[in-house]
Order: C-alpha cells, then structure tokens, then sequence
C-alpha cells in the first residue's frame, strides 16, 4: 500500500489542470479546518469550497468496487472504515458551511471541473453580496 499514490493522480491532476485553467486558483492536498487531520483534493478557502476525488477501489465505488478475495475480513474493515471517515468528513465540513464536492475517479473530468467552476463561481458571487454605488 506503500506504493499507491495519495495525492498527484492521474484524475487530480487532470481536473486541476482543468479548474486552473478556467482561472480559478486553489490549495492542493490541504486541510479546510485547521484541526482537523483530514485534507481534500482541492480547497477554495475563501468560498469554503472542498474537493474529493475519491478512488473506486479505496472509497469502495459502488460501480467499480471489486472485493478482493483473499483477506476479505481485513479488506471489508479497511474500505468500510474509508467510507465512515468520508461521511465524517462531509459532515464535519458541512456543520462548518463547506461545501463537500466528491468525484469518484471514473468521471468525466471535464464534467467535473465544470461542476467545480461553476460551485466555486457562484458561492464567489453569493459571498460578495450586493454592491454598493455611490
């Protein structure tokens, strides 16, 4: 497990690159919440926006996951653990008003970065609120 990569994937950096060049910019691999331990994919701190791109085998992808045949009792705890801790996280990010954006891996990256630009877009404009002339 050592080997597999936790942050830097093929379907992070595509849908970075994707965002970026739309002109929005953003935090890689960092923590919303100062105490909490976890960190997202993305984060648009000002907007409290959080982004995770979740692996199909190790958040267990209900269109992709495969249960490995041996271990199994270990495999089950561990994947079932990761999607605790996910519920946690969108929850405790949640009761803070960050908005939770998941992505299972397989996604249209396309797609997805639009969803993302268009989240981080709107939460900008509701946040700004009206403006004033004088």
């Amino acid at each position: 497990m050592l080997g597999n990569r936790s942050r830097d994937t093929a379907p992070e950096l595509l849908l970075r690159t994707l965002v970026h060049a739309a002109g929005l910019r953003y935090r890689v691999t960092a923590k919303p919440l100062p105490k909490m331990r976890r960190t997202a994919d993305m984060v648009f701190r000002p907007v409290k926006v959080a982004v995770f791109i979740d692996g199909c085998f190790w958040h267990g992808c209900p269109d992709h996951f495969v249960m490995p045949k041996t271990n199994r009792p270990y495999w089950e705890d561990k994947i079932g653990r990761n999607v605790q801790r996910d519920r946690d996280t969108d929850q405790r990010l949640g009761d803070e008003g960050w908005l939770v954006m998941r992505f299972w891996e397989h996604l249209d990256p396309e797609a997805c970065a639009e969803t993302v630009i268009d989240a981080v877009k709107s939460r900008r404009q509701g946040a700004a609120g009206p403006r004033w002339s004088h």
